[in-house]
């Protein structure tokens, strides 16, 4: 069995998996500080809409040219 200081791309593998779960988990919490700190913000100001109703009769000639 060999020796594991002489495995030195096991040492870089784990070394590299080690560094990439830290930089993982710094972004998770500086994200989830920063989304507690931050204000709510409304992307798109709500404004009141306009709504239409059209009423159609079966008897309409508007139905019947849809049909």
């Amino acid at each position: 069995m060999s020796d594991w200081t002489s495995l030195w791309y096991v040492w870089l593998i784990l070394l590299t998996v080690f560094l990439l779960l830290l930089c993982g988990v710094s972004a998770s919490c500086i994200k989830f500080c920063c989304r507690k700190k931050r204000l709510p913000v409304e992307t798109f100001p709500r404004h009141p809409c306009d709504l239409a109703v059209i009423g159609i009769d079966s008897d309409s000639t508007a139905h019947s040219t849809v049909t």
